[in-house]
């Protein structure tokens, strides 16, 4: 999203009586019966993607191919159109907010039906909502745990914060937030507080309202959707099944590509995407996701090394333009923890200055021992193997006198450290979850993934004070500078170091309405057999 396009969103959100109406492309209601007569043209999708999947209940989902696979299946109150992020359209509702940005009304769509045939109504987005809330253990809780929401009416509900929350319209958006059949859902276990025990129905079971429903679902191998017979949306399901695979490397889907036994494939890099020929159609544009190193800040986990002087050496002893080197065309150095395409991102990035490296290192008490870097090794966001980019950072590491082993996993292993905050030294990647600056705000002191590295408001009040302003800024031009600020702040004394913001390149056979999304990576209810 351009500064422009942000500000385009925002100023929308202060509109006062902004009411977002149905729109070519929505999930508006159809009332004629045969509403599926375009529905599913025969043909067999088949996806090739690295797995980030952990559930299938949009609850407790909080990964990328969770939320690929979770969006066509369920909806939710507003959605996003192709690749346009710059405002939220309908999904199941319209909107309209206060001048103060602090009560959001949803009005329902008529007659739109769930899997089963039976209606949405404002019970169902009540419990939703609260069900969400209620899972504290849910990596996706911190969405709403500021907003509260009440029942206006059989197809009105009013959400509410205390402060002005511009982000709340693309906060909605994220799968997480999904409108689920809440009588099945308590059917089968269901409830709004931490025993909810419906995670295991919802992994073989989908009670959505999407133009997909759920026929398998395997964490490990692939996941595979058909058609939803009831679904009376104006974008009916286009294939008869749709297979998402998981290939975790980025050259074995190039090869599935070629050989014809795949029609879209996820993770190829930009370098990869230039070697296809003129079948294949390419996707490519900047990413949103940034591949970051944490320097854990709590002793009990990471020693007399939690400090920022160690995170200061490490920063400044890399050599981003060879990091660089191994991401391929159209990626980009990250210039903090907000990606270029967001508002208050940086312009530049850090710059190797081995002399700054030296000092902190001795500042920071290192001695000579050997670290261990762990990192998901089944994750090749954007085409970026992690493998390979770890070794070029332990040879840099070296070549400043800090010793590292590396100790790569699958995701499955690894996001549990990483999620617990028992990581000391790792290398990770973070999207956003909507498509809205405030979503980097996470990486300050106290936030989910300062947590994550032990780093508490006590270590950072100033940065912590930068966050609040951000989060609740309503004039345009003081949350820019906000987010700027705070940007710039985590390059001075956080404990991440930001790496790389890869290209999203995408490339395809015989598949229209391919477009990168940064929540849902692509929207598989928009794919279509090409004409």
């Amino acid at each position: 999203m351009s500064a422009s396009l942000a500000r385009r969103a925002v100023a929308l959100c202060l509109a006062g009586t902004l009411a977002l109406t149905a729109c070519s492309g929505g999930n508006t209601a159809q009332s004629d019966s045969d509403s599926n007569g375009a529905q599913a043209s025969g043909e067999t999708l088949v996806i090739d993607t690295a797995f980030s999947l952990e559930t299938g209940d949009p609850g407790r989902n909080y990964v990328p191919t969770g939320s690929t696979v979770l969006h066509p299946i369920y909806e939710t109150l507003l959605t996003f159109e192709g690749d346009d992020e710059s405002e939220p359209v309908p999904g199941l509702a319209t909107m309209e907010v206060n001048e103060d940005a602090t009560e959001f009304t949803f009005t329902l769509d008529e007659g739109r039906v769930f899997s089963d045939g039976s209606p949405i109504e404002a019970d169902d987005v009540v419990f939703s909502f609260e069900r969400l809330k209620g899972m504290e253990a849910s990596k996706a809780n911190h969405l709403v745990v500021d907003i509260d929401i009440e029942k206006v009416d059989d197809m009105t509900v009013r959400m509410t914060t205390e402060e002005p929350y511009l982000q709340l319209p693309a906060i909605v958006t994220n799968p997480a937030l999904s409108v689920l059949n809440s009588e099945v859902v308590q059917e089968n276990g269901g409830t709004t507080d931490d025993s909810d025990a419906a995670e295991e129905f919802l992994n073989g079971t989908s009670v959505g309202s999407g133009p997909y429903q759920l026929e398998t679902f395997d964490l490990t191998s692939q996941v595979v959707l058909v058609p939803n017979e009831e679904y009376n949306g104006d974008q009916p399901a286009q294939f008869e099944r749709v297979v998402v695979r998981n290939v975790s490397e980025a050259a074995t889907q190039l090869t599935n590509l070629r050989g014809g036994d795949s029609d879209l494939a996820l993770d190829l890099s930009g370098d990869q995407v230039a070697e296809l020929g003129d079948d294949f159609d390419i996707t490519a544009g900047p990413g949103a996701q940034t591949i970051f190193l944490l320097v854990n800040q709590d002793d009990e986990v990471f020693g007399d090394l939690a400090n920022p002087a160690f995170a200061e050496a490490v920063r400044y002893a890399l050599d981003y333009d060879s990091l660089l080197e191994l991401a391929g065309e159209g990626a980009a150095q990250a210039t903090g923890v907000i990606p270029p395409m967001f508002l208050g991102a940086l312009e530049d990035g850090v710059e190797q200055d081995l002399v700054r490296a030296a000092a902190a290192l001795e500042e920071s008490g290192y001695d000579g021992e050997t670290l261990t870097l762990r990192f998901p090794n089944d994750q090749p966001i954007g085409g970026v193997d992690f493998t390979t980019l770890a070794e070029r950072i332990q040879s840099q590491l070296a070549e400043a006198g800090i010793n590292v082993d590396l100790a790569p996993g699958p995701f499955a292993s690894e996001i549990d450290p990483y999620v617990e905050g028992t990581a000391d030294f790792a290398m990770w990647y973070w999207g956003p979850d909507f498509a809205d600056s405030s979503s980097f705000l996470p990486f300050g002191p106290d936030e989910t993934v300062g947590t994550r590295s032990g780093w508490t408001a006590e270590d950072a009040p100033e940065i912590a004070d930068l966050v609040a302003q951000a989060r609740t800024a309503t004039d345009l031009d003081e949350r820019e500078q906000a987010f700027a600020d705070f940007a710039a702040a985590l390059q001075e004394e956080g404990p991440f170091i930001p790496l790389l913001v890869p290209a999203r390149s995408f490339a395809s056979t015989d598949v229209d309405g391919v477009t990168y999304n940064s929540n849902w990576t692509i929207d598989i209810a928009e794919l279509s057999p090409a004409d």
